[in-house]
C-alpha cells in the first residue's frame, strides 16, 4: 500500500519571538482591565514557566496526534479488507497510482468514493479513457436517420442565376464518419426555382422533371455505401438524385453515380 510514514517527533522549539509573544498577552491582559493589573499580574505565572509547560504540552499533543493518525488508518484498512478479493486487489492497484495524499483521511474518502458509486474502480477520473467505438447508424431505414444536418449555407449560382441553398449532414455507417453536401440543381440553367429557397422544391410532379439534387461524399465511403446513400437520398425526393464520391487531396477527380 502506499503509505506516507509521519514525520519524527521533534522538541518544542523556544525562541526570543516566542517569548516576547507570551510577555505582550500578559501585558495587554493587565492594560485592559487597569483597575485589576495587580490581580491579573498575581496570577500570571513567569515565562521561563510557561515555556517548560510548552516542552511538556508539545510532547502530549504529538502522541495524541500519532494516535488519532494510527486509529483512522486501522480503521481505513478494516473497510479495505472487508471487500472481495478482486475488488481489494484493484483497489489497492488504484491508490498506488492516484494522485491523493497519502494520509488516513484520503484514504478514507477514497474508499468511501468506491462504497457510494462516485468513483468507478474501473474508469478512474485521473487516467484518460479514449472512446473505442464510434457512434454508429446500423442499416438506416431513412436518410434523416442515417445523416444529421450541421449546416446550412448559401452560395452563388451563377451571373445572372438565383443562389443555391446547400445544406450540410454528417452520418457513420460503419466505415467512418462522411460529410454530405446536398443541393437542388436546376436541368434547364435559364430557368429558375418557384418556391426559393426550399431546399426541396421539386416536391411536387410538375417540378420533378425540371430539377434533381446533387450530393457529395467526402471520408471514407465504399460502393456499398455509396448505393445506400443514393437510395435513402431517393425515397427522399421525387426528383432524380445524383450521388457523386468527392476523392480526397491527392486530386481533384470525382465518382459519380
Amino acid at each position: 500500500m502506499r503509505f506516507r510514514r509521519w514525520p519524527r517527533p521533534t522538541a518544542y522549539r523556544e525562541t526570543p519571538r516566542k517569548r516576547a509573544a507570551f510577555l505582550r498577552k500578559q501585558r495587554l491582559e493587565r492594560e485592559a482591565l487597569p483597575l485589576f493589573a495587580d490581580a491579573i499580574a498575581s496570577r500570571q505565572h513567569s515565562v521561563d514557566e510557561e515555556m517548560a509547560r510548552r516542552h511538556i504540552w508539545w510532547d502530549e499533543r504529538e502522541h495524541d496526534l500519532r494516535d488519532a493518525r494510527a486509529t483512522r488508518w486501522r480503521e481505513a484498512r478494516a473497510r479495505l479488507f472487508a471487500l472481495p478479493d478482486p475488488l481489494r486487489a484493484k483497489v489497492r492497484g488504484l491508490w498506488r497510482t492516484c494522485p491523493y495524499p497519502a494520509d488516513p483521511a484520503s484514504f478514507a474518502d477514497f474508499l468511501h468514493q468506491i462504497a457510494v458509486g462516485r468513483l468507478d474502480s474501473d474508469r478512474p477520473p485521473w487516467v484518460f479513457h479514449q472512446k473505442t467505438q464510434a457512434r454508429i447508424t446500423a442499416n438506416p431505414t431513412t436518410f434523416s436517420a442515417a445523416f444529421r444536418q450541421i449546416g446550412r449555407k448559401q452560395i452563388n449560382g451563377g451571373p445572372e442565376a438565383t443562389p443555391i441553398v446547400e445544406l450540410l449532414f454528417c452520418g457513420n455507417l460503419g466505415s467512418g464518419i462522411l460529410f454530405l453536401s446536398s443541393r437542388v440543381r436546376l436541368i434547364d440553367p435559364k430557368s429558375s426555382f418557384d418556391r426559393w429557397p426550399s431546399h426541396r422544391p421539386c416536391a411536387s410532379l410538375d417540378d420533378k422533371a425540371e430539377q434533381w439534387v446533387e450530393i457529395d461524399v467526402r471520408g471514407e465511403c465504399s460502393d456499398v455505401d455509396l448505393t445506400l446513400i443514393e437510395r435513402l437520398a431517393q425515397a427522399a425526393h421525387t426528383c432524380p438524385v445524383v450521388v457523386r464520391r468527392i476523392v480526397p487531396p491527392r486530386g481533384n477527380a470525382s465518382t459519380r453515380r
